[in-house]
């Protein structure tokens, strides 16, 4: 946590990491060397040149099913609306926007109460691929939308999300790739006045696995709630950098995120970053990371950040824990005369209920649950 001084600034300002560029131009962003802050922990060579943005040589196949009323349309690549929310901080996120060729538009529109999902599912078939979608709640709308990621590629892509004054949005990104694929992305969430955002990132799938979400306050009231599920496997490297920037007063946000990882070079990163502005008076944050390490070999790596410039919160806190299943829950499961296998499966189970058991569609929280357990079993947990 930052401590403020006699400025208004931490005294740790002067040598902390720069601030990112933030530009559409891929020119305007250096290419990483791998000791950069941001990129410390990514094995830059299994990125498939995708730092470089080579040409997409397919396209990811898109496909929207949403309930009347909805809105749904590809957009040029000169349409105002994309970059309204997202500005790139790094030249994947700069080149998908660049070579998206436009972007998928998904609008709900003011005051419309959605009791379907609005589902986009984003396919693969291999090759190099960009995609950009945009989702926008009109004011005090309220919806659920999921992007559901399949199949392979090496793909960057880029999420813009615009929430209305008093809109209530559900958001799922669903990461289940093929063991091959490698996913780079940035997803930007803008919450309105009053309004609410409820993000659920699940990364079961890739070789790959690297997202950003952000999240800015427009005015005050807003409600913000990251949750995140990841199951990282033998050789799978899955990186979660979070940023919640409160500049707007009376702001909420809570961050929960946990994941579990077996296998040989099994590597999970979470970053999590919350920035309370000096006028961002009545903020109330927290963030949780907690990763379950199944077997040898496996790394997890968890670095929580708090950066405060006003002394008027209701609260500001993180946690931050790494640990082997809990013995005592497993011997209390097999004292009873459950097997040692199936008792594994439910302390893992266990362990992922406080984030699947948030999420409001029934066939989403079973296939979470059937991709952990085919996972468990692979390596005969």
């Amino acid at each position: 946590m930052a401590v403020i001084d006699a400025t208004g600034r931490p005294p740790a300002q002067a040598g902390a990491a720069p601030r990112p560029v933030r530009s559409r131009d891929p020119e305007d962003h250096v290419v990483p060397g791998g000791r950069e802050e941001a990129w410390r922990f990514t094995p830059l060579r299994r990125l498939r040149g995708l730092l470089n943005g080579p040409p997409s040589d397919t396209k990811i196949d898109v496909s929207v099913a949403a309930p009347d009323g909805v809105e749904v349309e590809r957009l040029a690549a000169t349409d105002s609306r994309i970059g309204r929310v997202l500005t790139p901080a790094d030249r994947p996120a700069a080149f998908a926007m660049a070579r998206a060729d436009g972007g998928v538009s998904v609008t709900v529109p003011g005051e419309a109460a959605l009791t379907e999902p609005v589902i986009v599912r984003l396919h693969g078939d291999g090759g190099v691929a960009y995609e950009h979608v945009l989702v926008e709640l009109g004011p005090f709308a309220s919806a659920t939308v999921v992007l559901d990621h399949t199949g392979s590629a090496a793909f960057a892509g880029t999420v813009e999300v615009f929430i209305g004054h008093g809109a209530a949005l559900t958001f799922v990104s669903l990461q289940d790739w093929a063991d091959d694929a490698v996913h780079l992305g940035s997803h930007a969430f803008s919450v309105g006045r009053d309004a609410r955002l409820r993000s659920f990132t699940v990364t079961l799938g890739g070789d790959l696995v690297r997202l950003n979400p952000t999240v800015e306050y427009r005015g005050p009231g807003g409600d913000a709630e990251l949750y995140g599920l990841f199951f990282t496997d033998t050789g799978q490297h899955q990186e979660h950098r979070l940023l919640v920037d409160h500049q707007a007063r009376n702001c909420r946000s809570r961050v929960v995120y946990k994941g579990a990882l077996q296998g040989a070079g099994a590597h999970a990163v979470w970053i999590g970053d919350v920035v309370i502005g000096a006028d961002a008076v009545g903020t109330d944050t927290y963030e949780l990371n907690r990763n379950l390490v199944l077997t040898d070999g496996a790394r997890a790596d968890s670095v929580p950040n708090l950066e405060i410039l006003t002394g008027e919160v209701v609260g500001a806190g993180h946690a931050s824990a790494t640990g082997r299943f809990d013995d005592e829950s497993l011997f209390y499961l097999m004292s009873r005369g459950i097997p040692a296998d199936e008792a594994r499966r439910l302390v893992v189970r266990g362990f992922f209920a406080e984030i699947v058991d948030r999420i409001d569609i029934p066939e989403l929280r079973e296939r979470i649950m059937a991709r952990v357990e085919e996972e468990l079993a692979a390596v005969g947990v």
